[in-house]
């Protein structure tokens, strides 16, 4: 069986969980979760509205491009 991300060209790496019971910040899972955040800022993708994938990511490539727009023209 193929995994999920072959097929479209991705390799996914999935990083296990430390056994230590302490909390450890761990640098991949954070900057996912700090991506996620800045997309669930944007009202149409906070909720599953669309109903096709394409079009999901496409407000997903908008919403990106718009947050870096802000950023390169705060920096200048």
């Amino acid at each position: 069986m193929q995994a999920q991300g072959a097929q479209y060209g991705i390799e996914i790496i999935t990083v296990p969980r430390r056994k230590a019971k302490e909390f450890v910040l761990d640098a991949r899972r954070w900057i996912v979760e700090t991506t996620f955040a800045w997309l669930g800022k944007c009202r149409r993708l906070s909720k599953g509205y669309e109903l096709i994938l394409s079009s999901s990511l496409s407000m997903i490539y908008l919403a990106m491009i718009r947050l870096m727009l802000r950023r390169i023209t705060t920096m200048t």
